[in-house]
């Protein structure tokens, strides 16, 4: 049975308002997350931006080597560049090791290339010179197959053009925020056909799948296809062979 741990970025993205929770109960969930990544060998964890410092500071005390990862921009991707900047820069202060960006999808759509390279370019920047981790979201289920290879493409592109070649490693294409509300039952995640596309397109960019991997059969394939990374928020059931309950 393949070690699918190392993949995973265990994930709670709910604010308190969408989960009925305080900011204490969230809190405690995403320290239970935290635990359960460092009792089960999951590589990373991740969780909202304004509980970042106490998490981390949390996986200090336990000595233990497990990833704090965070998202900006989330989850629609229309913040202004400098507000994705100054929420990265607080992030990466409170001690983040990966920023997963959600991309302005909706200014992609409309055709503004020239938005959506200033962003990839200048926060990817700002995250590679403090040796972080940046991973962008670029929303699969929002885009036709033709616009995921796009969009994809072009990321790879700017990167290569602008980040030395051993820095590549450090920027993902990532398929979902897990948020999208998509009609008819549609896939709001990771699809087998998307990720193929993505990886087809990436050139020399890792790639993550976020989302609609509910199964280690799943998750196997996920990484025999390629993808270097998976978000879940049903870590713990992967890795005990069991089918994840939740649907990101």
């Amino acid at each position: 049975m393949m070690n699918i741990a190392q993949y995973l970025d265990s994930t709670y993205l709910k604010t308190p308002v969408q989960s009925g929770l305080s900011e204490a109960e969230t809190l405690q969930k995403d320290i239970e997350l935290t635990q359960e990544a460092i009792d089960n060998g999951i590589f990373a964890v991740m969780i909202r931006p304004d509980y970042v410092a106490d998490i981390k500071k949390y996986i200090q005390e336990k000595n233990s080597d497990v990833v704090v990862g965070t998202v900006i921009g989330f989850h629609e991707g229309t913040y202004s560049i400098d507000e994705k900047l100054a929420e990265a820069s607080k992030a990466i202060s409170d001690g983040a090791d990966e920023l997963d960006f959600v991309i302005n999808y909706n200014a992609y759509l409309k055709g503004d290339l020239e938005l959506i390279k200033e962003e990839f370019v200048k926060c990817t920047q700002l995250v590679v010179q403090h040796h972080k981790i940046a991973k962008w979201i670029i929303e699969i289920a929002a885009l036709t197959d033709v616009q995921i290879a796009d969009i994809t493409k072009n990321i790879s592109t700017w990167a290569e053009e602008t980040f030395p070649e051993n820095d590549l490693s450090k920027i993902f294409v990532k398929s979902s925020t897990g948020f999208y509300e998509t009609t008819d039952g549609k896939p709001n995640g990771a699809t087998f056909e998307g990720i193929k596309i993505m990886l087809e397109n990436a050139g020399k960019l890792p790639v993550k799948a976020a989302g609609g991997v509910r199964t280690p059969e799943d998750a196997e394939k996920m990484i025999n296809l390629g993808v270097k990374r998976i978000g879940t928020s049903s870590a713990l059931a992967l890795i005990k062979n069991q089918s994840a309950s939740e649907g990101y």
